[in-house]
């Protein structure tokens, strides 16, 4: 089975489909909740998922989790429908956690739960789709009855294997599998699998750290969500949810109706390894339903950059949303009105046991597949093309001295219909990027130059966000290893109506040389490394960019005055006074989209 809803999937070849979400709906007897009351009870659970993400960073052992955010957080009822999401986390997280929700109480029914009972797996094809996200889900229980769930997913530092990179061909490679199982039954640890666990990864300690964090995250949102039950005097969530959950819904399908019926298409290329990675996408709107279509793209690959369906759905319900209907909470309900669709075997439903860990370097492209294909008809709610993922860098030491650690970067984002885009800024996955002096104090790396790259951002009359130079060394004075899941070296990102691509990423070494950063590059003693992240498009053409504020970018150093003249017609001092307009010749536009992905020769 190929075809999937959000919360409608299967989690691998040969594997039953997840019950229906349209079986779980609103009970025949809930009575509705009046609009105030339900206000206070939605804000007041949502602050619920917030002190329960709150406790999991704060605990946290990584400044994956505590500094960068890499995590998700929910709330669920008893029937396992997500209600509300911590603030923070990223949507490849979040939205493949709902899922997995099917998955769980697949495995472990909930009358066989009993008070104490905590869950875990990091099964790709069953959650966020790499073995290095551990899902885990704590049971909520009141009087002795199931109430609810708490789930969070977060990045461990390391799962053993290779090591996150590219370089795997088959997901045994990546790391160590955890079924779906019991990590806590009836309140007693599962002393066994924490001690295989730690025996199978480089960082036991922060690895377990986090393990614990993630549990003392959902009991904090226990505990919380019972005050909260006792403060309003609700003997469940189940009401509660129907009503979220439904409303959620019927707003969604009333934006969907706003759209015009119709097939919208978008083809966009990713670097890959030694072919590129082919992203076609087709948004197909049927009255107050949409079903994603991925027929076209490229077959799943030998390489650990193949995308699971749970982790594809996840960025296609992301992006529709933030297009259509951002101020929608999202939650069961919402994922109602949306369908996925991509190929079995392909690079976005590939199936078992390929290598999946690098997955979010195609993933994160999703959204912007997606926003290409509805610039068509909704070009004022869209992103130009960004730079797509995160650059998440891996250094692992090989000498005597053994260390792992992880960091991440980000490029600039593509301008907006009516504002210039973010300048080295998360887009889709929405992590922060932990500061020099966190990288510094807790590994061995010293971070020599980090800057923004002038001139990256895609020229237009809004301008594309700008990339970052980020210059490392590692102090050990021993030989290490450095994986960096970077991407736009060879495709740029595309401005849209006009405007123009971004500049490329690079990698590089202080030997002269430049590798590819996928897969894991053994250097010697006293290397550097370089990333160089890639800018984002621009919107509308660069000609009709106010000439003052073209002169702000170069008086900040965004732009040179050589770009400023040669993009955009505008004759600049150095400290950024207008000197003149070149004749500002207004080009016409190749099409709403803009321009067919370039590749950079």
């Amino acid at each position: 089975m190929s075809a999937t809803s959000n919360r409608r999937r299967n989690a691998s070849s040969g594997s039953g489909a997840a019950s229906s979400v349209r079986g779980r709906g609103r009970r025949a007897s809930a009575p509705a909740i009046d609009p105030v009351t339900l206000e206070i009870l939605w804000s007041r659970l949502v602050t619920v998922t917030n002190e329960q993400a709150a406790a999991l960073q704060r605990t946290s052992f990584t400044p994956i989790v505590r500094e960068s955010g890499d995590l998700s957080a929910a709330v669920f009822d008893a029937r396992g429908r997500m209600l509300a999401q911590a603030v923070t986390g990223t949507p490849g997280h979040i939205n493949s956690l709902a899922t997995s929700m099917v998955h769980f109480l697949a495995e472990f029914p909930p009358e066989s739960l009993v008070p104490g009972d905590i869950l875990i797996t990091n099964d790709p094809w069953k959650t966020s789709g790499q073995l290095n996200d551990l899902s885990v889900v704590t049971p909520v229980f009141r009087d002795g009855r199931l109430v609810g769930f708490f789930g969070n997913c977060c990045h461990a530092m390391d799962i053993g294997g290779r090591g996150l990179s590219a370089d795997a061909h088959e997901v045994f490679e990546e790391g160590l599998y955890i079924p779906m199982m019991k990590l806590y039954e009836a309140g007693e640890p599962n002393q066994d699998l924490l001690k295989i666990l730690a025996g199978n990864v480089r960082a036991p300690f922060e690895v377990l750290g986090d393990v614990h964090a993630q549990v003392a995250g959902n009991q904090v949102g226990a505990d919380r969500l019972l005050q909260y039950l006792d403060d309003f005097g609700l003997p469940d969530l189940e009401a509660l949810g129907d009503e979220i959950c439904d409303r959620s819904e019927r707003a969604l399908r009333d934006a969907i109706r706003r759209l015009p019926d119709g097939d919208y298409r978008k083809v966009i290329h990713t670097d890959g390894i030694d072919e590129p990675i082919r992203i076609e996408c087709c948004v197909k709107v049927r009255g107050d339903e949409i079903l994603v279509d991925y027929t076209g793209s490229s077959p799943q690959v030998d390489r650990g950059m193949n995308v699971v369906l749970n982790y594809t759905a996840a960025y296609t319900s992301y992006a529709l949303k933030c297009a259509i209907s951002p101020e929608v909470p999202h939650n069961d309900g919402s994922f109602r009105p949306v369908s996925t669709w991509a190929p079995e075997g392909s690079i976005l439903n590939p199936t078992p046991p390929v290598a999946v860990a690098a997955r979010h370097i195609v993933g994160h492209f999703l959204p912007h597949a997606i926003f290409g294909a509805l610039v068509k008809v909704i070009p004022e709610r869209v992103l130009a093309e960004g730079a797509g993922n995160i650059w998440l860098t891996t250094v692992r030491g090989t000498g005597s001295n053994r260390f792992v650690t992880v960091f991440f970067a980000a490029g600039g984002t593509g301008a907006r219909p009516t504002k210039d885009g973010l300048s080295t800024t998360s887009f889709p996955s929405g992590i922060a990027t932990a500061p020099v002096e966190v990288i510094e104090t807790t590994s061995p790396l010293v971070v020599r130059r980090k800057e923004l790259r002038r001139d990256s951002g895609g020229p237009g009359r809004f301008r594309g966000g700008l990339g970052q130079a980020i210059e490392v060394e590692v102090r050990t004075g021993e030989p290490f290893v450095v994986s960096s899941l970077a991407d736009r070296m060879r495709f740029v990102a595309e401005g849209y109506a006009g405007g123009k691509p971004g500049a490329a990423g690079s990698f590089k070494t202080s030997l002269g040389t430049r590798p590819n950063p996928k897969l894991s590059q053994a250097l010697p003693a006293g290397t550097r490394f370089t990333l160089e992240l890639p800018g984002g498009g621009g919107f509308f053409d660069p000609t009709t960019r106010d000439p003052e504020a073209v002169a702000r970018d170069v008086a900040e150093g965004l732009v040179s005055p050589a770009a400023a003249l040669r993009d955009y017609g505008v004759r600049v001092s150095p400290t950024g006074h207008v000197l003149g307009l070149e004749r500002r010749r207004r080009r016409t536009s190749r099409g709403a989209a803009g321009p067919s992905p370039r590749r950079r020769t």
